[in-house]
């Protein structure tokens, strides 16, 4: 009993693998934090910072209203992010105290929060108002797992429709079935994370992506969105993710 304060710090590093679901120990992969999980203890964190956008708020327009992508963007990405430093903050002198229960109880805010910011930092650049069509391998692709690319925007517009309350609808590549799927996620779930598919190519449904300008009538949103669909990152992606 004497010896287990001593030994907490060490041991905690090689339980936090057993104690956080497997989806929140992804997310804290990518977004950078295992080799600070590795250490004994975690004296500090990098903050995550608001990515840019690659484009004018007006760019998309008129499939995406200015006003969507500057709320969208500074306010809402930008307090998945605030709420992701201070989650791992938390975590940070959770695990410095060896406070195993606070640890665990922080996963549903490291889950939601750093989805939010990882699955907004990818539908910037998957939009762009000059994106191109598919091509190469992964028109290809699209032809041989959805028919054609008609096929492929039908299914995902009608997934994604489908989905109850908020959340996202996803072209992703399954590594080890080398096939594009379609995967649908509530909430921010990421979909690596939760589901092991890689991301190409995402569409945000919660109501703050669209009800501005589209009202409740969320298909004629995603059928929109096609039209500012970034191919030239989608491709890229899909070239990475081989």
């Amino acid at each position: 009993h004497r010896l287990l304060p001593l030994l907490l710090p060490l041991l905690l590093p090689l339980l936090l693998p057993l104690l956080l679901p497997h989806s929140v120990m992804i997310i804290l992969r990518k977004l950078s934090l295992a080799p600070r999980l590795v250490g004994a203890r975690i004296r500090g964190c990098q903050k995550h910072t608001l990515p840019d956008l690659p484009y004018d708020y007006s760019a998309l327009e008129p499939v995406i209203s200015a006003e969507i992508m500057q709320l969208h963007h500074s306010k809402h990405h930008q307090t998945y992010i605030n709420n992701l430093n201070v989650a791992e903050e938390k975590l940070a002198e959770a695990k410095a105290k060896s406070d195993i229960s606070t640890v665990i109880a922080l996963a549903p805010a490291l889950k939601f929060n750093g989805g939010g910011h990882i699955n907004h930092s990818i539908f910037w650049k998957n939009l762009s108002p000059d994106g191109g069509e598919p091509q190469g391998e992964l028109l290809t692709a699209i032809n041989r797992d959805f028919g054609s690319l008609d096929g492929l925007k039908s299914q995902l517009s009608a997934a994604t429709v489908a989905i109850q309350g908020s959340g996202w609808g996803w072209l992703g590549y399954n590594k080890q079935k080398k096939i594009l799927q379609i995967a649908t996620c509530p909430n921010q779930d990421p979909l690596e994370a939760t589901t092991g598919l890689i991301p190409l190519f995402g569409i945000d449904v919660w109501e703050h992506a669209y009800y501005l300008q589209y009202k409740n009538v969320r298909p004629d949103y995603v059928n929109a969105i096609w039209k500012v669909a970034n191919w030239k990152d989608i491709i890229t992606r899909f070239n990475a993710a081989q």
